[in-house]
């Protein structure tokens, strides 16, 4: 018998796809609003932030895409495991635009240190509250897939930065009315600047574990191999193999070689159980041996 990983509704991504897609036309529709407000005023903590809400934009169309073709089968037939691996492709897009809106801002705010600017604050108050709720609005959409998805997570954490984003504009607004102090937009944006790539960095580390192919986070393969030797009739395990394929959906293989005499099917519907029932794994292919098969022994890694 044969099966495929065709489309299901096992990945975590699927079940938060309409968050998404309101998050997308909320966060679009608010980044042309600030866009021409940073214009207008002359901020840079206010620019910096519609700067982070483009890629906010085109990081949340990269997740609902990610979404949708991640369910779809895979029509060529090479990729056996499906398109889901997609949605952590969409969430390293989000690292890499994280660090080039940061890298960006940096820059800009750099050069503009020691320069005679003038930012009118009316705009960047106004502005930065309305931004400030449409980011929370989407984060509360956002906050419960992101602990589900990788692909959600790094949506999540986009806005998030624009969330602080947004919380800069209005204190740089305030402490210039205050004090005066054309600079303090500059530090903000720098602050915000550097708020980004830290999550970015955090972000990136999680992605690359995935695509890594490194145990599932909370899966210690060393107990993992310890209770399937227990299994009654097994006499050996080796081959144990355990990744993510996306988030939600973790893989397992692994050999069991099968006690002299013993039954290997109910071995395998035991450690089958066993994976899914203690460790969470839903798709295990296990391969049972008998104790005088060497084949394996032949291969060199």
């Amino acid at each position: 018998m044969t099966h495929s990983h065709g489309p299901a509704a096992g990945h975590a991504g699927a079940a938060h796809r309409w968050r998404l897609l309101v998050a997308v036309v909320l966060i679009g529709t608010f980044f042309v609003v600030e866009l021409v407000a940073g214009l207008l005023s002359g901020s840079l903590a206010l620019l910096s932030d519609a700067g982070h809400m483009a890629a906010d934009v085109v990081t949340l169309t990269a997740a609902l895409a990610a979404t949708v073709l991640a369910a779809r089968p895979a029509r060529d037939g090479r990729r056996t495991f499906g398109n889901y691996r997609l949605e952590v492709f969409a969430a390293l897009l989000a690292v890499l635009i994280m660090l080039g809106v940061a890298a960006g801002v940096g820059i800009s705010g750099v050069r503009r240190l020691g320069t005679e600017v003038h930012v009118d604050t009316g705009p960047m108050l106004v502005v930065g509250a309305l931004g400030l709720v449409v980011n929370l609005v989407v984060l509360l959409m956002l906050r419960g897939g992101a602990r589900e998805s990788l692909n959600v997570k790094g949506a999540y954490l986009e806005v998030l930065a624009d969330t602080l984003g947004s919380v800069g504009v209005i204190l740089a607004a305030v402490l210039i009315r205050l004090t005066g102090a054309m600079v303090v937009d500059t530090v903000v944006a720098l602050a915000v600047g550097a708020f980004i790539a830290v999550r970015a960095v955090l972000l990136a580390r999680e992605v690359l574990t995935v695509l890594g192919q490194a145990a599932p986070a909370g899966i210690d393969p060393r107990a993992v191999e310890e209770a399937l030797r227990a299994v009654d009739g097994v006499a050996d395990v080796h081959d144990l193999h355990l990744w993510t394929l996306t988030s939600g959906m973790e893989v397992a293989t692994v050999h069991l070689v099968v006690e002299e005499g013993a039954d290997p099917h109910p071995v395998l519907d035991a450690a089958q159980a066993l994976l899914r029932d203690r460790h969470g794994i839903e798709h295990a292919t296990v391969q049972t041996e008998p104790s005088d098969h060497h084949g394996c022994l032949e291969i060199g890694w």
